[in-house]
């Protein structure tokens, strides 16, 4: 299998290297934590050999004794270097039995650098208050960028296109890449679906009905980019025969965004600079997972495409809200410290009523911030009235 640096990720371990936080690295299975931290190891190693570094992996066999969280805790005591600097790195931790007991103690005695990674489901954003008594740093993974499938998959400048194409469609776990057909690795993304999905949650949360939790999540995925909330999403699911009720609907959506299956996008009304608690926009955290479920008959590349430029958001740094102007939506308002930009997001607007439409709540936003229109242009950037237009493929390969 190829690997390339994940350098943004690696640049944040490197930040927080030596804080007294406990590192926790977070996010959906199979994005590449484990090889993220495999990288780090390596960037150490070369930069500061004489670093003491203690590297668990709960999945191996040969710490198969340490699931235990005294033999874990003695194991580390006893390969810690007083004289050096000590780094712990502890991964697939949720397999120890209580691993929080082990880490708040090893985490009090200010002799290592923590650093710790778990499978979604068992090592939540949620639950971290609550494991650890010391101050947690999260650093969050997300399945591969546009930018880093290009590298990946050594794409040259004059190919980008037709690569944006192919990432819509087979997303960015970097794992399903070494199959050959499109079929084998629709079957890894699928796997990976049922595991998070059909396992992980039903064992974290004691889900009894497995089939209404699969209806909730296939719901979900195709009204990506839909304003929705448990209510409709209850009513629809009634309408086609299930009893579920919005309460159970809430719980399970609360699940499958704590596992990183969906992130949420609130609404922000525009003009009365308020957030609004009434319905939500829901984007999956990898296409590939929502085509392989639900097939590739009916894509609708513009959400298709929303759906992308939010997760390239939230890898940038932004916290990413749905607008609300009058009556007119504003696909994002996002907003970085003192950063602030509005961002229509579309497929093809050679149409001039199509360019109309996704321009026109642009236009009538009043003040000075940045204005931003992506779409799969084919050409340069261009202005319009202010509003910068950018071909969406372009945009996701510059930082």
């Amino acid at each position: 299998m190829n690997y390339i640096e994940r350098k943004e990720y690696l640049k944040q371990l490197i930040q927080l290297r030596g804080t007294p936080d406990i590192k926790v690295i977070t996010g959906m299975r199979r994005t590449g934590k484990s090889v993220l931290m495999q990288q780090y190891i390596r960037y150490i190693q070369t930069t500061d050999p004489a670093c003491n570094i203690i590297f668990i992996n709960l999945q191996e066999l040969e710490y198969d004794e340490l699931h235990e969280y005294h033999a874990l805790h003695r194991f580390v005591l006893d390969h810690c270097r007083p004289d050096k600097e000590n780094i712990l790195i502890i991964d697939e931790v949720q397999l120890c039995d209580k691993f929080e007991l082990a880490i708040n103690s090893l985490h009090a005695k200010q002799l290592f650098d923590i650093y710790i990674t778990g499978s979604n489901a068992f090592l939540l954003s949620s639950d971290l208050a609550t494991l650890f008594t010391g101050r947690t740093m999260r650093i969050e993974v997300y399945p591969f960028s546009f930018a880093e499938y290009c590298q990946y998959k050594g794409i040259e400048k004059g190919s980008v296109q037709d690569s944006f194409d192919s990432y819509v469609l087979g997303g960015g776990l970097s794992g399903s890449y070494v199959y050959k057909s499109e079929k084998d690795a629709y079957s890894y993304i699928r796997d990976v679906y049922h595991t998070i999905v059909l396992r992980d949650l039903v064992q974290k949360y004691g889900i009894r009905n497995k089939n209404e939790l699969q209806q909730i999540t296939e719901f979900m995925m195709d009204n990506i980019s839909n304003l929705l909330s448990s209510n409709n999403i209850c009513e629809a699911l009634n309408k086609s025969g299930s009893e579920i009720t919005r309460k159970t609907v809430a719980k399970y959506i609360s699940c499958l965004i704590n596992a990183f299956v969906f992130y949420e996008a609130k609404r922000y009304d525009v003009k009365g600079k308020k957030y609004l608690s009434q319905n939500s926009k829901f984007y999956i955290s990898d296409l590939g997972m929502r085509y392989s479920v639900l097939g590739t008959r009916n894509i609708d590349y513009g959400r298709a495409c929303e759906n992308i430029v939010f997760l390239e958001l939230k890898r940038r740094g932004y916290d990413v809200y749905v607008g609300k102007l009058y009556k007119k939506e504003i696909d994002f308002v996002v907003t970085r410290q003192s950063e602030k930009l509005y961002i229509q997001v579309s497929d093809i607007i050679a149409d001039e009523k199509t360019f109309q439409r996704e321009v026109t709540p642009l236009l009538q936003i009043k003040d000075a911030y940045p204005k931003i229109l992506l779409a799969n242009t084919l050409h340069p950037e261009y202005q319009y009235e202010g509003i910068r237009i950018i071909n969406i493929a372009d945009w996701l390969l510059t930082p």
